[in-house]
């Protein structure tokens, strides 16, 4: 899928262990080093900046978030101005969870190996997003999600470029199984769906899969956008630039939580990353691209899937509808 070789691939627990391997276990064999700075879009998933902030606290490293504009892009021009010598790593994730931006990557390799600094990309998001095939020649981390991909839970993977095997610090230690990079006996079977879930995720029918994908959210999007309520829409406008099966929308002057919490169980949707839907806090992600406390707060994220068909996507527009019409009434009986 990403053209690496059999032994480059590190068996994890998912993408947040091999975020946690690839940027703990590189940085802690670099202590002390000439390359004390580590680089990081500001709209990375939880795990990237949580580590960022342990990579700071405890080991002394210097991070800097970079910026992203209005569309969730990372800018260039600010990630060059950063880039020099002492630049250790630059961490960025290839496809957004929460707004669906795809990053270019082929640029942000580009210049990141001008300096010598090494490029890790959560790449969770990105198999059912864009074709991976050159990753392994751009990228020098990967880290990937199996349930991501329609795989099983629980099995994730870290590419590691073959030369930099030496320059990782393991975070298990014991048997010395995956070249000592991550020890402890493997489920065999969660590690060939991953492989399977890898294969179907890039094969002949997965252009043709992304496009059917675009299509399903472009139809789920326009639904809603015809729904008598002012609405926007976050990340990016050109569909070439957002992952095919995601949507960020608002809905002005609605408390996003409280119509989450009438649409679900029915509907399955968040406010922010699915991994902090707890949280009530307004997303990062949302507040990076310059949106309010109040925007941030009445926007919603919907996901549309390989099995999604248009008459679920009709039913869910239904049932959005029906929240949003309960939560006007409530409303005008308020102020009434």
């Amino acid at each position: 899928m990403i053209g690496a070789d059999a032994d480059e691939i590190v068996f994890t627990s998912g993408a947040t262990e091999a975020n946690n391997l690839a940027l703990l276990g590189v940085a802690r064999r670099a202590v002390g080093g000439a390359r004390n700075r580590i680089l990081m879009g500001s709209t990375e998933h939880k795990c990237v900046l949580e580590v960022g902030r342990v990579l700071e606290r405890q080991l002394g490293f210097e991070i800097i978030h970079l910026p992203v504009d209005s569309e969730g892009r990372l800018d260039l021009e600010m990630l060059r101005s950063e880039l020099n010598e002492d630049v250790l790593l630059v961490s960025v994730m290839a496809a957004n969870n929460e707004i669906g931006t795809l990053q270019d990557i082929p640029e942000i390799a580009r210049m990141t190996s001008q300096f010598g600094s090494l490029l890790h990309c959560d790449s969770a998001q990105a198999p059912c997003a864009m074709d991976m095939a050159r990753f392994a020649d751009l990228v020098d981390l990967v880290s990937l999600s199996a349930h991501k991909m329609y795989g099983p839970m629980g099995i994730g993977a870290l590419y590691v470029r073959r030369e930099l095997h030496s320059r990782i610090e393991p975070l298990v230690y014991g048997g010395g199984q995956q070249n000592g990079l991550r020890s402890g006996t493997l489920p065999t079977a969660l590690c060939v769906g991953l492989g399977r879930a890898a294969r179907l995720a890039s094969d002949e029918h997965a252009v043709i899969e992304r496009e059917t994908l675009a299509l399903r959210r472009d139809f789920l999007l326009r639904r809603l956008s015809e729904l008598p309520y002012p609405t926007w829409v976050n990340g990016p406008k050109n569909p070439e630039h957002r992952h095919p099966g995601n949507i960020n929308i608002g809905f002005r002057g609605i408390v996003a939580a409280d119509l989450l919490g009438r649409i679900q169980p029915s509907l399955a949707a968040s406010t922010g990353s699915a991994c902090t839907s707890g949280i009530p806090e307004p997303s990062h992600v949302l507040r990076a691209i310059g949106l309010t406390d109040e925007e941030a707060g009445a926007s919603i994220r919907l996901s549309v899937g390989r099995s999604s068909t248009e008459e679920e996507l009709v039913k869910a527009v239904d049932i959005i509808r029906a929240a949003l019409d309960q939560i006007s009434r409530e409303n005008v009986s308020v102020f009434a």
